[in-house]
């Protein structure tokens, strides 16, 4: 059986910037983008992702989820020259300040730690054009080796199955290092939008468009993109510019062939039943592009972006938001509900944390001294907490239902395990002593995972998520079976 996890429900400035734009009928100025070197910037960075697939579903609450994210990152322009520039972030999934009684909401972070964890670094170094979008990367041999280690250890140490999945992404990260920086840091990506070496002269209301292609798994897809100055501030020394782009239909639904098959055959009996025009419905998809953009009429640099991409294939629609905002400056963009709603109507998932010592410190952090020995009182405490777990004990659970499903979020197929109320409340209570120790989840005496309890599971549920559906469907009519139980224990 393949291993199973906890999851709940991843060159120089060409032009002069000048000391005021051109407030007259031939348009503003916007200056090029000349960065302080060697100041560092920090970003609060929110984002969310909207799922909506009502049209394959119809339990209330099962169609559509959403979840979200807030971050702070840290950005230094390192050096320049007349190719290009050097640009270190630091990374971190840590929620910012004021946040952190709200973890539950911001489901992202955690998946974000496991991103950090499974690539074995907290900061990056690019290689960057002079408008600062990425192009290359430092340390690449590093990480890859660092993500075929974790595969190897994988899960409870049970190394990731060759079908997995995880190989494929490792292939593609050596193909493409600069996936590495869209997993890590698309902030980058998205700052570089607004800016430009060379200065450009735009009219308040005239809308400029733009051609380019896109490749989409070996498809060429036309992009249209439409720029607009939208306003100034002369108070602020800022200009506001929108984007919208629109991908070809025809060539973008072309794309999206073999992701929709994918998706038809996950619903293969409700699929039976669809007519022919519905059929060819699904087989139609598009993307579109929004965003806004704050530009300082200083230095060129992007001080606030708000982004939503919709994404529209096989009956499912996938919407994401970022707001981008550097500290020092007040925002003016405003926010969408999603990214400031206290209650979101989140996925019914538990997400598990990489177990962090297996990842070591990032390829590009200097650890000056070796670790100190411990003390005496340190031994002592970690003996106590030894004792400690060995009086948890074991605790069994009743299940209430266990059903096979396809996730809405990964399109891979999970066991959704109902615990009964009283065993919910059992296993919230054993998860609460156990927090940062390593379990074993074991049905009918078989060890099936070992998970390293980063967070209480409050609800009685559990989702085990998988590469083999028939393993997933055994477990579920065990479960389904007169007095089926689960006992979770820690590892021995």
């Amino acid at each position: 059986m393949t291993s199973l996890y906890w999851k709940s429900f991843a060159s120089a400035c060409l032009c002069v910037t000048l000391s005021h734009p051109a407030w007259s009928a031939g348009g503003i100025e916007i200056p090029g983008y000349a960065p302080a070197m060697g100041v560092e910037r920090s970003y609060r960075v929110q984002k969310a992702t909207e799922t909506d697939m009502s049209f394959w579903f119809d339990k209330p609450g099962a169609s559509a989820m959403t979840m979200r994210g807030a971050f702070r990152q840290r950005m230094t322009v390192l050096s320049r020259d007349e190719d290009g520039m050097r640009v270190r972030w630091s990374l971190s999934a840590d929620l910012p300040e004021g946040l952190a009684g709200l973890a539950d909401s911001y489901q992202m972070n955690l998946l974000y730690r496991n991103s950090l964890t499974a690539y074995g670094t907290a900061a990056l170094e690019l290689e960057t054009d002079l408008n600062g979008n990425p192009r290359d990367l430092s340390g690449v041999d590093q990480i890859v080796t660092h993500v075929r280690e974790m595969a190897a250890n994988g899960p409870g140490g049970v190394p990731a199955a060759g079908e997995s999945g995880v190989y494929d992404i490792i292939a593609k990260l050596e193909a493409n290092p600069l996936q590495i920086i869209a997993a890590l840091v698309p902030e980058a990506q998205l700052l570089a939008t607004g800016q430009s070496y060379q200065a450009e002269t735009m009219e308040i209301g005239q809308a400029s468009a733009t051609s380019r292609d896109e490749d989409y798994g070996g498809v060429s897809v036309p992009v249209t993109s439409t720029w607009t100055l939208e306003s100034t501030d002369a108070t602020a020394r800022t200009a506001t510019l929108s984007l919208s782009e629109e991908a070809d239909a025809a060539a973008f639904s072309q794309s999206q062939q073999p992701a929709i098959a994918n998706l038809i055959s996950g619903f293969a009996e409700r699929a039976k039943n669809l007519t022919a025009d519905q059929l060819a419905s699904l087989k139609r998809a598009s993307k579109s592009r929004s965003v806004e953009l704050v530009v300082s009429l200083n230095d060129g640099s992007t001080l606030e972006a708000s982004e939503i991409v919709t994404v529209e294939a096989g009956g499912t629609r996938l919407r994401t938001y970022t707001h981008i905002q550097r500290e020092d400056m007040p925002a003016s963009l405003q926010l969408t509900g999603v990214l400031t709603a206290k209650d979101l109507q989140t996925p019914d998932l538990h997400i598990e944390p990489l177990p962090s010592a297996k990842a070591g410190p990032g390829m590009l952090d200097e650890l000056s001294t070796p670790p100190a020995p411990p003390t005496a009182s340190q031994e002592a405490a970690v003996a106590a907490n030894n004792d400690a777990a060995k009086a948890i004990a074991p605790v069994s659970l009743e299940v209430k239902s266990a059903e096979v499903s396809l996730s809405p979020v990964s399109y891979d197929h999970g066991l959704n395990i109902v615990l009964t109320p009283e065993s919910a409340a059992t296993f919230r209570d054993f998860t609460q002593a156990v927090l940062g120790r390593q379990t074993q989840m074991l049905i009918n005496d078989k060890v099936v995972m070992e998970p390293w309890m980063r967070e209480p599971i409050m609800d009685g549920r559990i989702v085990l998520a998988g590469t083999d559906k028939k393993d997933l469907e055994a477990l579920a009519e065990q479960l389904r079976g007169p007095g089926a139980k689960i006992l979770v224990r820690l590892r021995p």
